[in-house]
Formats: structure tokens, C-alpha cells, sequence
């Protein structure tokens, strides 16, 4: 069988984080990273085996070609990258750790592809044997024309018959060019047929929440409270034919449980809980279970709950690797989901 491609679409930046677990206060020097929602999640999947594409633009600079080596390097495919626009966009990230969390600081205004208008890529010859798109709702929350270009590039997908997934991915301190999440989320959300996000993201976006739910008392989260927030979820996008979240409880920066529930409009499938007693970096943990959800649901698509395993065996291990990008392979992830968390050296 032939697998066909799957395309990402969105910004990947600049990551400058002190080295260690130091504050910005401390920091003489920059640990450098390049990564993004989008592009973390096609470096998985190029990582798992599959065919990828990622779609972003980029400025003509040598940071603009630093971020195309990194994509390259990792084996993602790079041809309908734009080039142009004014920056890269950068963040700060200063690690917590233990019961002080992590910080980030955002430094993406004008990047350049906040610049992006409808038109200037053609959808039509990107999804050319691809049968998946994904996308994230950071893009949306960049600039109006990145809004416009992400809504043309689900309408084209849904013409072609490519399979959407979203990742919800509410990020307060982007949403700055005069438009709220409920303007702008529900009409690019309605062309999803697979649908990611936890609890903040759905109550930011449409207005629901998982009764009896705070994520600030950490410690464990029960799967059940969220039966309603995702039957009302899928009641609002009938296009949607499962809808998922993950459960993270954040014991403290350092210690997390981490799993997730999937539903298909009938049964409710919950996976293993992971318990992360030492976290190496948390940033893309989204991101990996975004990109084993894929590769699961389109290599076990008769098995829901192998494919929601999947996904969270993968994002469990990229809490344990520095960096945005989950570098671990199906092998890793199999070993994992056979209860082998041992990490003896492997000879």
C-alpha cells in the first residue's frame, strides 16, 4: 500500500532558551532550537516513516535557511515553502522546574508569516497525493491573513477529500489583531474531521467546559468529566468523527500523569496513564501526541484504542528529549506501549 502524504501548516521559529533549568535573569548565553506546532508535529511523523510536507513561509535570511536545514535535516519536505516577509518569529523559553513553571515570551510580531495572504499558496497542487492536513489553532491566532489562508487551505482540503485534524491549541497572548477565538475557530473548526484539544481550549473557544474539572489542583485527572465536553463538541461539528483531548495532571513542573480519551460518537476510549516523574522539557508534548494520533489512526484505522495508545506512549517519551521536535521512532514507541519503560541501554 502506498501511503500518501501528510501536510502541516503554520509558523516554525526561533527557540532561545537558557541553558539548564537557568532564568532569563541568569542567562549569559542561548540554547538554540527550531520548532513550531506544525513543524513539530510533520518531524515526528517524518520521524515515524511517513510522508510529510510542511507549509510555512519564511523570511530570506540566514535564520529563514537555518529553520529550512533544521525541517530538511529531520527529513520533512520542504517544496512549498514561501520565502519572503520581513523575520523569523522567536520565542524565549525559561524551563521550570519542580514547583516553578516555565515561562515563555513571544517576540513574532511582523514574522513573516504573519504576512501570509489567501491566494499566495496553491492548495491545490500541495494536497496532490497527500491524505492528511493538519493544522493548529495558533495559526488563526497569528494575523488575520494567516486566518484567511488556513480557512482556504481546509476548504481545498475538504474539496479533494484529505482528511483535517486540528489541534485547538489556545494560546492567550497571540490573539492581539482585534479578533476573539469564537469569531474566527468555529468556522475554520466546522471542515475537522478529527479534533484535538483539553480543557482550556474548549472552553476558550466555544464556551465549554468539563464539569467538576481544575487543572491547578494537579495530581490525577479523571477521563470521565470530559464525556460531555466532547459529545457537545462533536454535537457542534457534525463534520467531526472523533474528538479527543489529553489529560495531563501537573503534579509540578517536574512530575506529570499524563493520558488521553478519544470519542467517536459512541464509546469513549481511555489509554494508559504514564506517570512523568522527571521531565526533560514539556513544550511539544502536544504536539507528539497530535502526530502519533495520525500516524496511529492511519495504520490502525480499525483500532481506535491502539491508535490513542499510540499517541500517548509517543508524547510520554518526548517529555523525556530536549527540544520542541519528538525524535523518538515506532520501534521506541511499541516498546513503550508493551510496558517496557525501563530505559536500559539498548546494545
Amino acid at each position: 500500500m502506498t501511503i500518501r502524504k501528510v501536510v502541516t501548516f503554520g509558523e516554525i521559529m526561533l527557540r532561545l532558551t537558557p541553558p539548564g533549568y537557568q532564568r532569563f535573569s541568569q542567562a549569559s548565553s542561548f540554547d538554540v532550537v527550531y520548532g513550531g506546532g506544525e513543524s513539530n508535529v510533520a518531524v515526528s511523523l517524518a520521524n515515524f516513516g511517513l510522508p510529510t510536507e510542511f507549509v510555512t513561509r519564511l523570511p530570506k535570511n540566514d535564520l529563514g535557511d537555518c529553520a529550512l536545514m533544521e525541517l530538511r535535516k529531520r527529513g520533512v519536505g520542504t517544496n512549498h515553502i514561501l520565502r519572503g516577509g520581513e523575520r523569523l518569529g522567536i520565542y524565549f523559553l525559561e524551563m521550570g522546574a519542580v514547583s516553578r513553571g516555565s515561562k515563555v515570551i513571544y517576540d513574532r510580531v511582523n514574522s513573516a508569516i504573519s504576512t501570509i495572504q489567501p491566494g499566495m499558496i496553491d492548495w491545490n497542487v500541495v494536497f496532490k497525493d497527500a491524505q492528511w492536513f493538519h493544522w493548529t489553532g495558533i495559526t488563526p491566532a497569528i494575523s488575520q491573513g494567516a486566518a484567511d489562508a488556513c480557512l482556504e487551505a481546509i476548504q481545498a482540503a475538504n474539496r479533494l477529500g484529505v482528511t483535517v485534524s486540528t489541534d485547538l491549541n489556545y494560546r492567550k497572548n497571540l490573539w492581539q489583531y482585534g479578533k476573539q477565538p469564537s469569531e474566527v475557530m468555529p468556522e475554520l473548526v466546522a471542515g475537522c474531521d478529527i479534533i484535538l484539544g483539553n480543557e482550556e481550549d474548549a472552553e476558550k473557544h466555544f464556551g465549554l467546559h468539563p464539569e467538576g474539572v481544575d487543572v491547578t489542583t494537579g495530581h490525577s485527572v479523571n477521563a470521565q468529566a470530559y464525556w460531555s465536553v466532547l459529545a457537545q463538541m462533536m454535537d457542534m461539528f457534525p463534520r467531526a468523527r472523533k474528538v479527543i483531548t489529553t489529560l495531563r495532571g501537573s503534579i509540578s513542573a517536574s512530575h506529570n500523569t499524563w493520558s488521553g480519551v478519544l470519542y467517536d460518537g459512541i464509546r469513549m476510549h481511555e489509554a494508559p496513564t504514564y506517570d512523568i516523574t522527571h521531565i526533560v522539557d514539556r513544550v511539544g508534548g502536544g504536539d507528539s501526541f497530535m502526530a502519533g494520533l495520525i500516524y496511529g489512526l492511519i495504520n490502525f484505522p480499525n483500532d481506535d484504542q491502539k491508535a490513542l495508545n499510540f499517541a500517548v506512549a509517543a508524547s510520554c517519551l518526548k517529555h523525556t528529549i530536549y527540544g520542541d521536535a519528538n525524535l523518538v521512532t515506532v520501534q521506541e514507541v511499541e516498546q513503550l506501549m508493551k510496558g517496557d519503560g525501563s530505559g536500559r541501554v539498548s546494545r
